[in-house]
């Protein structure tokens, strides 16, 4: 990777770490644990203390252990992002999101011993469950990873159609 490229994704995971810490920080500074506002019909800041991973899952492996999980996780993230070609920047910008989101998880998790979680998606009938730009990020990322890897560079990869008249059928 070019040390251009390399800032230019250091700087998208940077700026996913700094909103998502400035967002937790305004929600517990002005929303007790539990207490909801509701900004739409479907969707509502929830104060909510996540001491899992995705979905709450693993929640009573510790905080010691879920940054361990984490830390490996996001080292094998960044192998994957550093052995991508300079090329794929879709994949690049995905893995930086993704390594934002995870180091602004991870962050919570080792200073705090949980994680703040605040968006809630809900109807009157059905709630998602309570995420946040962390995890929207690593979700977003992923995607991008994923839309590159499959959509745009597998077309590249595919051999172009033969006209039936070049063949001579």
């Amino acid at each position: 990777m070019r040390l251009k490229q390399v800032l230019y994704n250091a700087a998208i995971a940077l700026v996913a770490i700094v909103a998502d810490q400035l967002v937790k920080l305004l929600i517990v500074r002005f929303l007790a644990v539990g207490e909801g506002v509701e900004l739409l019909p479907f969707l509502a800041l929830y104060h909510a203390r996540n001491d899992g991973i995705a979905f709450s899952m693993l929640a009573g492996f510790g905080d010691v252990g879920l940054s361990i999980v984490a830390l490996l996780v996001l080292g094998f993230v960044a192998w994957l992002w550093w052995k991508t070609p300079p090329e794929r920047r879709l994949t690049h910008v995905g893995f930086a999101v993704i390594v934002g989101g995870a180091i602004g998880n991870l962050i919570d998790r080792v200073r705090l011993g949980y994680v703040v979680d605040y968006i809630l998606f809900h109807t009157p009938v059905w709630s998602f469950a309570v995420f946040n730009l962390a995890d929207a990020c690593i979700t977003v990322g992923a995607g991008l990873v994923l839309l590159d890897e499959f959509l745009l560079v597998g077309r590249s990869r595919r051999p172009p159609p033969t006209d039936a008249r070049e063949t001579g059928d």
